[in-house]
């Protein structure tokens, strides 16, 4: 057989095995946002913390939960071999998402008059492609 047809089996694999990672990752990060989304109303309407504060509080819930079903579930394929550093490297990729949550929250609340509801579920969407594409090159890519 040819090198072509080779090295177009080698990336049919690789795309398959990439969208079952992120079918996997979304499953895992969809439990993650249960839990978020959960804390952040609950501590936001229930409680009367500032909606800033509540997602703060709520996201980082969500990442324990993603952490622990990713290593678990979502990827195959682990760069890090100490749980602790791997950890740390998955933390400081949430942190950067927190950031993310927290800019588009405030634009979206404050800037456009979006409910706290809808604007984290929007804001969500854009912060699961960046945690899902940092975390699988910095993480959860074999290195050749």
């Amino acid at each position: 057989m040819s090198a072509w047809f080779h090295a177009a089996r080698r990336d049919a694999a690789f795309v398959r095995s990439l969208g079952l990672e992120f079918f996997r990752y979304g499953l895992c990060s969809a439990v993650a946002l249960g839990v978020d989304m959960g804390l952040l109303l609950l501590l936001h309407h229930g409680l009367g913390l500032h909606y800033l504060v509540a997602a703060a509080i709520g996201f980082s819930a969500g990442l324990l939960v993603a952490y622990r079903l990713s290593v678990r579930f979502a990827f195959r394929d682990r760069r890090v071999a100490d749980a602790r550093a791997e950890f740390t490297l998955f933390a400081s990729v949430g942190v950067l998402g927190l950031a993310l949550t927290q800019i588009l929250l405030h634009a979206f609340v404050d800037g456009t008059g979006m409910t706290v509801a809808s604007a984290k579920i929007v804001t969500a969407g854009f912060v699961f492609v960046f945690n899902f594409g940092a975390r699988k090159v910095l993480l959860f890519t074999r290195l050749p």
